[in-house]
């Protein structure tokens, strides 16, 4: 029964690791832009916390300064992508390589001290067998995700500019006739997605782990829009599709500590695989926005 509690646990954890960087991409993908420098925006937010609580010894504003980070890079792809109308893919590819190499050269080159964020434990509710300390005693940052989903389903489904955005995923030049700015939405949503990714980051750096490594997110943007594929693109999808991925990823780390022996090299690539073959057998039943991965040329950008 401990073994489950702490599988829970972990899969908790890296769950909502995933979901702040799944919901953020739910909403760029809604308006059209499948973001995969989310990768590049998670690492960067990783890398920035770090640096940041390093220079100010604080967790807190470390993470506010990978929130930061997520931002910055979230503007570069916005502005080239939807205001230069360079292609997204090709710009999200370089923007990931290069977030790799800067921060693989600065976290060689620069003094990172250990910083992590407390554990918050809420009364009554961590005592709840099985789930409680799951879902109810974690790192702080971790019970954000709580306001993150309904607040992601009411930007989307509730507000005008939620309806806008799900425009211009879908018929951009309808959403132009009516009047939608789609280049200056989809520059908007970019950068939402760049706070979420930068979120992401910052927690699994000063949240799980209170140290850098290189390349530490090893992927995780890849996996979280898989999630959003499995999702259907809407909110309650994607939280499963993450919960599943997480999952995955938890046992990955915890078959070895209870004994159970698989080889490691079939345990690193699990996840991975599980997202690939999620997104070959049910994108096909899936109908994603219509404009989504699409350039399009706005005057009123």
């Amino acid at each position: 029964m401990n073994d489950v509690s702490l599988v829970l646990e972990s899969a908790a954890r890296l769950s909502a690791l995933l979901l702040f960087v799944a919901l953020g991409e739910l909403l760029a993908e809604r308006a059209g832009t499948l973001n995969i420098s989310v990768e590049g925006m998670m690492l960067g937010g990783a890398f920035s916390a770090v640096y940041v609580a390093s220079e100010t010894d604080s967790a807190f504003v470390g993470l506010l300064g990978g929130i930061g980070a997520g931002l910055l890079i979230a503007i570069v792809q916005a502005e080239l992508s939807h205001r230069l109308t360079i292609n997204q893919f090709v710009v999200g590819l370089a923007i990931n390589l290069l977030v790799l190499g800067v921060t693989s050269v600065l976290a060689a080159s620069v003094h990172l001290s250990y910083h992590q964020l407390g554990v918050l434990r809420i009364p009554l509710l961590a005592d709840i067998p099985a789930v409680g300390k799951a879902l109810f005693q974690q790192r702080w940052p971790f019970y954000l995700v709580y306001l993150a989903i309904p607040l992601t389903w009411w930007l989307l489904m509730r507000t005008t500019w939620g309806l806008e955005l799900r425009a211009c995923g879908e018929n951009p030049e309808s959403a132009t006739a009516s009047g939608v700015p789609v280049q200056r939405r989809r520059r908007e949503v970019v950068m939402v997605c760049g706070l979420y990714a930068g979120l992401g980051g910052a927690f699994l750096s000063v949240g799980l782990i209170g140290s850098f490594t290189q390349n530490m997110t090893a992927g995780r943007g890849f996996v979280a829009i898989a999630a959003v594929i499995l999702g259907s693109w809407n909110v309650a999808g994607t939280v499963v599709g993450t919960l599943i991925f997480g999952g995955a990823d938890a046992l990955r780390l915890a078959l070895p500590a209870i004994g159970v022996d698989i080889a490691p090299q079939l345990l690193i690539v699990a996840p991975y695989l599980l997202a690939l073959m999620t997104m070959l057998v049910f994108a096909q039943g899936r109908r994603q926005p219509y404009a989504l991965g699409q350039g399009y040329e706005d005057v009123s950008a």
